[in-house]
């Protein structure tokens, strides 16, 4: 693998912060703003994102894709407050190093079968790492459009204030 796992917890964990910075920036009744009708909703967003990573990473660990768990989580997210999200992507950083350190290093070389073939450590970067940094630009530009005109890039890369 090109990323040791401490490289690559390194990486979740700073997705989680700025998830985290830029879900403090969501202005007050925005919780419910798409952009259409068909996207998810800020909360929605947030919802799916206390899920999505470590939900993911323990597929990975186990080498399949597992519908029905994947909807079990998904339901369980979506029946969550705002509140309890946010708490359950604080706790992402903790989940990520013990599933981490469940995978041997030639685990997350060994190829498995979701999504197409590709080692562990592949689908933990092309699906774990990238959705979380695809998902936090989704919030970015959903805060923008919703009254939040002045985040920049520094909110988006950085989880600071420019």
């Amino acid at each position: 693998m090109i990323l040791t796992k401490a490289e690559l917890l390194a990486l979740l964990e700073s997705d989680v912060r700025i998830f985290l910075h830029l879900v403090g920036k969501i202005p007050a009744g925005a919780h419910d703003y798409r952009p259409a009708p068909k996207q998810r909703s800020i909360a929605e967003l947030v919802k799916y994102m206390s899920m999505m990573g470590p939900t993911l990473t323990e597929m990975v660990h186990a080498g399949t894709f597992d519908e029905a768990a994947w909807g079990a989580a998904e339901q369980a997210a979506a029946a969550r407050s705002l509140d309890d999200a946010v708490a359950a992507i604080a706790g992402h950083p903790a989940a990520y190093a013990r599933l981490l350190e469940a995978m041997p290093e030639a685990a997350l070389r060994e190829e498995v079968d979701m999504f197409g073939k590709a080692s562990r450590g592949a689908h933990i970067v092309n699906w774990v790492l990238n959705g979380c940094v695809a998902y936090r630009m989704q919030l970015f530009l959903y805060l923008k459009a919703s009254g939040r005109p002045e985040l920049n890039t520094m909110n988006l890369w950085s989880g600071i204030d420019g």
